[in-house]
């Protein structure tokens, strides 16, 4: 079987595989001015994995005006080199993820072109940078249209539908309108990084939180607390252990670690596809039990701490206090008192307007879990009902009572990010399954866009006057015999 021998021959293979497709096809959309600038059929709010595999979803089906946006500069968009800090991915290597069913576009052929077949075999999992690497380069070979370094400040919902995108770029601003919006903004989704109460008791320069761009090489003979129990705490326990910390304590609020991925269990294409069809009964008890199960960290990672030997678990040992101890802080639980250095929270994500002005548009006009669905009792989840209640289609649904032009416009917003979850699945929160999902995503928008333009799609189909056959073709032998008989 010949495999590409090098990327180069990887690319063009692509190239004919996307020919072979007939991909992408062409466009279907009419194209939107106001005042002569363009109108985006779809604007992408981020450029990670979410928001390319969003952008190449949309080429696919034909809605090729669409534009992607992050904050961060180009090649350091989501965390894989920013904040976060595993040494591989914790998805298998096998995991097709955003090739969107095109061979050529997986990690592993873009692997094998450079690095051979026996090199992927021999690989366990893959390099967390290296997974940016492929990144760059799907981007590259799709072509995605992608603007870095725009900060999004603010979106506003205009009379005539359309949606106006406010961005600050290099200290100028500028505003983008576009007839839908998605948001692929990664597990912050449309919050921040949780901190507990007990975080704000001492000055911030003692705090940081797992997803905070911290500098680990500062922390080299320093003393490091890590709050945790899951795969972000090991993560960054590691990480300040490999920098030359003096010693890690990793305080975990249970008394014992969890052990067991229930999700792992269920992982299958009943799962991805069928889920977003469960009643909501269902799809509450899977998700509430599920984080009161919790999500053990893998293996691999906790005994990459635990090979140190200046690491050190503490169960059952929830922060009870932080103390100002001079230059430094001590940590207060039911067990003892610890003095520490500086306090890492690997504490997870919350859903928060508040936290997130840009999106100050939806606060309190998108339907939630807690607003859609009453659990019984002794299964109530604040943070599961603080979840968006999304559509069949990823889109945010108005609460009750908005005025109908403004529940239009609310809906032409999409949630293609991690607080998805609850109502689509484990679509959104990894590599897995992240095709299926944006598939999904595509095609509602590209149905939704082809409504809306119905009266446009209805009059070029009743105008359409270009003949296939032009008479030509054929002789009627009917006529041709009765002009026999007519001349003798």
């Amino acid at each position: 079987m010949h495999r590409p021998a090098s990327l180069e021959d990887l690319e063009r293979r692509l190239q004919l595989d996307l020919l072979w497709l007939n991909q992408p096809p062409k466009a279907w959309l009419p194209r939107t001015e106001v005042d002569s600038a363009e109108v985006l059929d779809v604007a992408v709010i981020g450029a990670g994995l979410c928001g390319l595999v969003t952008l190449a979803a949309l080429k696919k089906v034909g809605i090729c005006n669409v534009r992607a946006f992050d904050r961060a500069p180009k090649g350091r968009e989501g965390p894989w080199i920013t904040y976060a800090r595993m040494e591989t991915l914790r998805t298998r290597k096998d995991a097709a993820g955003p090739a969107l069913g095109i061979p050529s576009l997986t990690f592993r052929a873009w692997f094998e072109a450079q690095y051979g077949a026996q090199a992927y075999l021999d690989m366990g999992l893959i390099p967390r940078p290296m997974w940016m690497d492929y990144l760059v380069w799907y981007r590259r070979v799709l072509d995605l249209d992608v603007v870095n370094d725009a900060t999004l400040s603010a979106i506003g919902f205009r009379e005539d539908g359309l949606i106006a995108l406010d961005f600050e770029r290099a200290g100028a601003k500028e505003q983008v309108l576009a007839r839908r919006v998605v948001l692929a903004t990664g597990l912050d989704g449309l919050g921040a990084p949780t901190l507990p109460d007990v975080a704000a008791r001492v000055p911030s320069r003692f705090v940081k939180h797992g997803a905070d761009v911290i500098d680990m090489a500062s922390l080299k003979g320093k003393r490091v607390s890590v709050v945790g129990a899951g795969a972000s705490a090991m993560d960054n326990a590691a990480a300040a252990l490999e920098a030359g910390a003096a010693r890690v304590d990793i305080f975990v609020r249970r008394a014992d670690i969890p052990r067991v991925d229930k999700f792992t269990g269920v992982g299958n294409q009943g799962m991805t596809q069928g889920y977003v069809g469960l009643p909501d009964a269902d799809k509450w008890t899977y998700m509430v039990a599920g984080e009161r199960a919790q999500i053990p960290p893998p293996r691999h990672s906790v005994l990459r701490v635990s090979r140190h030997l200046n690491a050190f678990f503490h169960l059952a040992s929830p922060i009870s206090e932080l103390v100002e101890a001079g230059d430094a802080v001590d940590v207060v639980t039911p067990k003892g008192r610890y003095r520490t250095d500086l306090v890492i929270f690997a504490t997870g994500f919350s859903v928060d307007f508040g936290k997130r002005p840009e999106f100050s548009a939806l606060a309190g006009k998108i339907l939630l879990w807690r607003d859609a669905y009453t659990p019984p009792a002794g299964w109530e989840h604040e943070g599961v009902g603080s979840t968006p209640y999304l559509g069949p289609s990823f889109e945010f649904l108005p609460k009750p009572g908005l005025d109908p032009g403004l529940a239009a416009s609310v809906s032409r917003v999409a949630c293609f990010a991690y607080p998805a979850v609850p109502s689509h699945g484990k679509i959104t929160s990894g590599i897995p399954s992240i095709s299926d999902g944006a598939a999904r995503l595509a095609t509602g928008l590209a149905r939704s866009l082809f409504v809306e333009d119905r009266t446009y799609h209805l009059d070029r189909f009743l105008a359409f006057d270009t003949p296939e056959l032009l008479g030509d073709e054929w002789t009627d032998a009917d006529i041709d015999e009765d002009m026999s008989i007519a001349n003798g």
